[in-house]
């Protein structure tokens, strides 16, 4: 077996999440501190956080979960959970929603294998165990997932969520793509609690050259990228403005620099960046013509 070199640890670094605190995301971040921080009250003011898919909401969301991260109380012998982060179920499903949430908190499999049990029940069990965790908020991602239910669905499943918001004096806040913006609008009392933010697609100016320049000096490379103003507009180009596809192209070039021994990013290699579906389609059609 061949022996891992710093090369390959510097390139499982870059494969690995990385944590980029550009200011659109600080912004976002510092808003939910202020909501799970503040005291508690009958009806919590939340937060709706859209965009693009990959416009970096689930980054935002993982990051503060990370930051709230449950705590074992050894004297109590309970565990403190200020946050719980769930994805939205495939289907604006309660009973499902319902043992999500058992799941996450660590419920007794017992509990989880009733599933003849109703969704009354369900919810009693949800709202007593959430209750003992000492939570200030729920972060539901994914939730555009709803706009797959009927609008009765849908209106029963924002329902719950306020119910849960409600009678746990906790923040809600959602994370989803902007066409699940109507559908949480259709429910007016949960629409004035929930404050809407915005991700937008980058574009051309002086915030995301920022960004891509922070992004770059964080990659383990041995010399500093000098991009010229001319690649930046390539890769935002390439991208498309969105920031996972941003990420990837930054990864996948900065591997490259260290396998080929250049140690930085260089103008002529953005120039010659392609997809890897590109690649492989193209390597593809090569051994098509190959057969002929």
């Amino acid at each position: 077996m061949r022996a891992e070199t710093e090369a390959d640890g510097r390139i499982a670094l870059i494969q690995s999440d990385i944590w980029i605190g550009f200011p659109r995301a600080e912004q976002v971040l510092d808003r939910l501190q202020g909501l799970i921080e503040m005291p508690r009250q009958t009806r919590m003011p939340g937060l709706l956080v859209h965009g693009a898919s990959g416009i970096g909401k689930t980054m935002i969301a993982r990051n503060l979960s990370r930051r709230y991260a449950p705590e074992y109380d050894p004297e109590t012998g309970i565990t403190r959970t200020p946050l719980l982060l769930l994805q939205a179920p495939p289907a604006p499903d309660e009973r499902r929603f319902y043992m999500h949430i058992l799941a996450a908190v660590g419920a007794p499999s017992s509990v989880l294998s009733l599933r003849a049990q109703s969704v009354a029940s369900l919810e009693v069990r949800v709202v007593g165990l959430l209750s003992d965790l000492g939570l200030r908020m729920i972060m539901i991602d994914e939730v555009h997932n709803l706009l797959a239910g009927t609008h009765r669905e849908q209106r029963r499943f924002l329902n719950v969520l306020r119910y849960l918001s409600n009678e746990l004096e906790v923040s809600l806040v959602c994370f989803g793509v902007s066409e699940a913006v109507d559908a949480i609008r259709g429910d007016v009392q949960l629409a004035r609690r929930l404050d809407e933010h915005h991700l937008p697609n980058w574009r051309d100016d002086a915030e995301f050259s920022d960004m891509i320049q922070t992004l770059i000096a964080a990659m383990p490379l041995a010399k500093k990228s000098n991009l010229k103003v001319k690649s930046l507009k390539q890769i935002l180009a390439l991208t498309g403005g969105v920031t996972s596809r941003i990420f990837s192209l930054v990864k996948d070039l900065s591997i490259d620099a260290i396998v080929t021994g250049q140690e930085c990013i260089t103008d002529d290699a953005v120039a010659k960046w392609t997809p890897v579906w590109s690649r492989h389609a193209n390597t593809q059609r090569r051994l098509e013509k190959a057969r002929a």
